[in-house]
């Protein structure tokens, strides 16, 4: 898992996904101004986090439930890095040899 002297940021580049406030998001990325940016579905409804760099730095890890605890304008919210992720395809192409 994480250690608790890395940083939020470094955690975010060796994950394959997040969890957000107990939601699996598979979608998230840093943009050119290094704010990262969380969606996901939540049954219909998509959602959608938006954290600056001041805001990731600020983020604590809490060593006991291996998370990190991060904070924006709605409040905080707990955020888990997810290691290797198995994803799967639409591709329902078969081989040309079988």
């Amino acid at each position: 898992m994480t250690a608790a002297t890395d940083t939020l940021l470094n955690a975010l580049e060796h994950c394959g996904m997040v969890e957000i406030d107990g939601l699996h998001a598979f979608e998230f990325a840093l943009d050119e101004d290094d704010n990262l940016h969380i969606e996901c579905m939540d049954g219909r409804n998509a959602l959608h986090w938006e954290f600056t760099p001041a805001q990731l730095q600020a983020a604590t890890f809490d060593a006991t439930l291996q998370s990190w605890l991060i904070s924006d304008n709605q409040g905080e919210h707990r955020l888990v890095c997810l290691g290797d992720v198995i994803s799967g395809d639409n591709d329902d192409d078969e081989p040309e040899d079988a």
